[in-house]
């Protein structure tokens, strides 16, 4: 399964380490938030990463809610517990990241699923600077740009059916709504299959910090987000490179 190294299982537990989130976060997502990079002060797993967990486990079902309670750190043991059409995802202590309610049928196509989670995280790897960059100019408003936090608060799908060949998701419309220093964004996005309309994504985050729209302020969040774009493309490429010449000297 793809998602095996970006999680290990430890007694009966799902345990994701700083290091495995990161490279989830930029590998596949193509997420550069400085929040999922290990050093990070503030480091959390990126929800993406838990959603595929979640889908990988228990397959997907026609409709599914995904709720984020809380910020997940590094090396948390982790419980996925299903009580009927609920999944939390928590901790021993009880303390919930994750809530999902799911209805309709399921289906636990591991090839599906990938190409479902894959579709879904390239998509929410867009989020920043292609989607929230234009939303918050319209709107004169933008995230504290020395802390520019972007995070997940739910996410939610329904499908038509779970017959899904070549899915792909596309943006259809996005708003954002002030609400002080607060601004929740929603996303609406259209999902097909084989260009064919199947269901519709939607999914709402939470911007941290909302003050006036500044372009200077704004360039320089986007010319660090590629810096940390072009730094992350060149670990991961070294990655590739050592992981062939281990693969050969193996062979």
């Amino acid at each position: 399964m793809f998602l095996d190294r970006f999680h290990s299982v430890q007694d009966g537990h799902v345990v994701i380490s700083a290091l495995q989130a990161s490279q989830f976060a930029k590998e596949i997502a193509g997420d550069f938030n400085p929040i999922h990079d290990p050093d990070a002060r503030r480091f959390c797993v990126p929800g993406d990463l838990l959603f595929a967990i979640v889908l990988a486990r228990f397959g997907l079902s026609e409709n599914m809610t995904f709720r984020f309670r809380s910020l997940l750190g590094e090396n948390v043991p982790l419980k996925f517990v299903e009580t009927g059409d609920t999944i939390e995802v928590c901790d021993d202590a009880g303390k919930v990241y994750i809530e999902v309610a799911r209805s309709g049928a399921t289906t636990n196509d591991q090839q599906l699923i990938e190409a479902i989670t894959r579709a879904y995280v390239a998509a929410s790897g867009k989020n920043f600077p292609h989607t929230l960059k234009p939303l918050m100019e319209s709107n004169g408003v933008m995230f504290n740009p020395d802390r520019p936090m972007v995070m997940y608060e739910s996410m939610s799908l329904a499908l038509d059916n779970l017959d899904l060949p070549s899915p792909e998701l596309e943006l259809h419309n996005a708003t954002l709504e002030e609400a002080g220093k607060r601004g929740n964004v929603f996303l609406e996005y259209r999902l097909t299959a084989n260009g064919k309309p199947v269901g519709e994504v939607t999914k709402r985050l939470v911007l941290s910090g909302l003050r006036p729209y500044s372009e200077e302020a704004m360039a320089g969040v986007i010319e660090e987000f590629y810096r940390l774009k072009a730094r992350g493309a060149d670990y991961f490429n070294k990655n590739n490179r050592g992981d062939q010449s281990n693969a050969n000297s193996a062979g």
